[in-house]
């Protein structure tokens, strides 16, 4: 049966229903003003204090799709600061990474240059078909390249380099004797002492036992015996396996460059300021032989060194690299917080102390 409704309990239950709908529609309005303010804050906090002008830069016949950043104000000609990027298919934002960076740099009143690596985006050809050596050329054709721009003080240049370009930026510096100041960020010194670190890091990391690293450490062995015999990549997956690490242009690459040894071209540092960014939590490189390399070969007041006792490798706070979730939201909605405590305002108080002083002879 079908209770009776009075008019009276009808005008109630159209009350509450009015009320319910209000309730969630006030409920919704506020999810919408939240999600906007999300939005605002997020597009606040990816919007930054600089001009983006998208640029090519031509090497080996190649046109690389780069970005040249400056300064939000005036035209110039502005100090330059150029990008070498570390290892791994690296675009000219490295996906956003560098924009504090540029942002830092801009308000010391520094203009950065940074491009897409061949087969990177729009730039072709591939980056594992490089040397070291090669990449310094593309180095230096960015920079002749950037010297005929009326933006860019040409007598004005410097480096900056992260990881892999520790084996690259005293190559560039070497070639071009006008490279006024050098910023390298977790830089290696040996490829293959670096490898041998690299693993044992990561394993003592992920708690593997003895007889876990000694096998790691036999089949490295193999490894670099087969590098030093020029070993074919068919070679090396009969020896030790298939590795989904290890592709044959991965191969190539590495055959081409785990002789690298940076402590050879680093005396052509020597009489420049060099700004050495070390990691405490680095298990990529060994910071202790990193430093202790780079004030043996460049002793006196030009080198600067800057330890992050908090930061990883790529001189991100631990504390954020170390959950995936709290790194993409802090990317997303705070990425200048990404990097560990004072190294964006270091970076940039040692731009500003360079001054207008001229470059050594």
């Amino acid at each position: 049966m079908v209770a009776a409704t009075t008019p009276e309990r009808g005008a109630g239950r159209a009350t509450r229903r009015r009320r319910r709908t209000r309730a969630v529609a006030a409920v919704l309005a506020v999810l919408a003003l939240a999600a906007a303010g999300l939005g605002t804050l997020i597009v606040r906090q990816n919007t930054y204090a600089l001009r983006e002008e998208t640029v090519t830069v031509r090497h080996g016949g190649r046109a690389l799709d780069g970005v040249l950043a400056l300064p939000e104000r005036g035209r110039g000609p502005f100090p330059l600061v150029v990008f070498v990027h570390g290892d791994g298919p690296v675009d000219a934002t490295h996906e956003t990474f560098y924009r504090p960076l540029w942002e830092s740099f801009a308000r010391a009143g520094y203009a950065s240059l940074s491009w897409s690596k061949p087969g990177v985006g729009g730039s072709p050809g591939n980056w594992l078909d490089q040397s070291m050596d090669d990449r310094a050329g593309e180095v230096a054709d960015a920079i002749a390249w950037a010297r005929q721009r009326p933006e860019v003080d040409a007598g004005r240049i410097g480096l900056w380099g992260a990881s892999q370009a520790g084996w690259v930026l005293p190559k560039v510096a070497a070639a071009d004797p006008r490279i006024r100041f050098v910023i390298a960020v977790s830089p290696a010194i040996d490829w293959r002492r670096q490898g041998r670190y690299n693993l044992l890091a990561e394993l003592r990391r992920d708690g593997a036992s003895d007889a876990e690293a000694a096998a790691a450490l036999r089949r490295r062995d193999t490894v670099l015996d087969l590098l030093a015999r020029g070993a074919p990549y068919e070679e090396y997956v009969q020896a030790v396996g298939d590795a989904p690490d290890m592709s044959a242009e991965r191969w190539r690459f590495v055959s081409r460059n785990h002789t690298a040894d940076a402590s050879v071209d680093l005396p052509a540092l020597r009489g420049l300021p060099v700004l050495l960014v070390l990691a405490g939590h680095d298990l990529n490189v060994d910071v202790t032989e990193t430093e202790a390399v780079y004030r043996q070969v460049l002793p006196g007041p030009a080198l600067h060194v800057a330890h992050y006792p908090d930061a990883t490798h790529a001189l991100v706070r631990r504390s954020v690299e170390a959950s995936t979730v709290r790194l993409t939201l802090t990317a997303v909605c705070a990425p200048r917080s990404l990097f560990a405590d004072g190294f964006l305002a270091d970076q940039r108080t040692f731009l500003a102390s360079l001054g207008d002083a001229a470059p050594p002879s």
